[in-house]
């Protein structure tokens, strides 16, 4: 059994919800498990019960509320107190522990067609709920996921400094596929938030699948370590702490010998040097493409 390491989270969004996949984990020395209230149809949290009970007080167990069943199957979003401090309590007891952290679950779904100062009252409003359940003993702490961290960002400066509630941590994209706007955006909105390096993890590493056509022409030996030999999953994988820094990246899998591939890639060293002129070369194709787009416009 390897020593526990709490770099890795296994993400449950595209896993399937098997003991033995948990028990794997925890032979890899994986502590953390990320979940959400709408996971698996609205049943995550009672399959991990029904499952593993025995074995969730070995991780670290974090999930997220913000969706809720709606009309025709679909998820409907909603920030309204009420429906997310339900979700809260039902998580706790449907898991039968408090988990160590909800994240708030894109809250940009909600926000993102608002007036900034409407969008700030209605985060600041579901912050005050997470924040409240932290001390009512329904969590143990509380953050941010987001996928699209601008709107997020946009509430968040309107809200100020002084009436804000921060979050613990922050979750969101990380790896070789973000856009320069949306990495610009995440180290933006985690500095609002204060969300330092350890507490901000990583999510989707591979952009969907590794099966996909892009992972057959990327080549990413230049971004590591010299000497260091990898596949480029592994390697790609081991980026995503660096795109943007990260202290944890939670990734999805179904097969026990694709986690201990991540285990190992952790070990594997990165050209720093090589990172910044990447970020650095995305954000001038990024600066070059809006002043394309505004020569254009003005033009037109």
């Amino acid at each position: 059994m390897r020593q526990p390491d709490t770099r890795i989270v296994l993400g449950l969004h595209r896993s399937r919800h098997e003991r033995g996949l948990l028990e794997s984990a925890l032979d890899l020395g994986i502590r953390n498990i990320d979940t959400a209230f709408n996971y698996a149809g609205f049943r995550s949290h009672a399959i991990l019960f029904q499952t593993a009970a025995d074995l969730l007080p070995c991780f670290s167990v974090s999930t997220k509320v913000g969706f809720f069943p709606g009309a025709g199957g679909r998820n409907d979003h909603s920030l309204e107190p009420g429906r997310l401090q339900e979700a809260l309590e039902t998580t706790a007891a449907t898991l039968g522990q408090a988990p160590d952290v909800v994240f708030l679950h894109n809250p940009e779904r909600s926000l993102g067609d608002l007036e900034p100062a409407h969008a700030a009252d209605r985060l600041a409003a579901a912050a005050g709920v997470l924040t409240d359940a932290v001390a009512a003993g329904l969590c143990r702490s509380w953050g941010i996921s987001t996928w699209n961290p601008q709107p997020v960002l946009a509430a968040a400066i309107a809200v100020g400094p002084r009436g804000l509630v921060r979050p613990w941590c922050l979750m969101h994209r990380a790896g070789i596929l973000v856009p320069a706007r949306v990495l610009d955006a995440i180290d933006d909105l985690a500095g609002c938030l204060e969300v330092e390096t350890e507490r901000r993890w990583g999510m989707s590493p591979f952009g969907g699948d590794t099966g996909d056509s892009v992972w057959r022409t990327l080549a990413l030996r230049p971004f590591m370590a010299a000497g260091e030999e990898c596949s480029t999953a592994a390697a790609a994988f081991r980026l995503a702490f660096a795109l943007p820094p990260v202290g944890r990246v939670a990734v999805g899998t179904n097969r026990p010998e694709h986690l201990a591939d991540l285990v190992r890639a952790l070990d594997l060293g990165v050209d720093g040097h090589n990172v910044e002129r990447f970020r650095d070369m995305l954000a001038r194709r990024q600066a070059h493409a809006v002043a394309g787009s505004r020569g254009g416009v003005a033009a037109g």
